[in-house]
C-alpha cells in the first residue's frame, strides 16, 4: 500500500513539474493553474522546512 501511495505522489509530481515547465512556455490556461498550484505547495513545503530546522544553514 504504501508503495502506491508513493508512485501516486511521485506522479503528481512529475506531472505538476511538466505544468510548471509547460506554462512557462505559454501552455493552455489549465497548465498554468496547475504550475501555480505546484509553485505554492512547493514555497508551503519549503517555508515549514524552514520552521522546524533550528540552526543557521540558510543559503537566504
Amino acid at each position: 500500500m504504501a508503495v502506491v501511495l508513493s508512485l501516486g505522489v511521485l506522479a503528481l509530481v512529475v506531472g505538476g513539474c511538466a505544468c510548471v515547465v509547460w506554462a512557462a512556455r505559454g501552455g493552455p490556461r489549465w497548465a498554468r493553474a496547475v504550475a501555480t498550484a505546484t509553485l505554492a505547495a512547493g514555497e508551503l513545503l519549503r517555508a515549514s522546512g524552514r520552521n522546524r530546522t533550528s540552526g543557521g544553514d540558510d543559503d537566504d
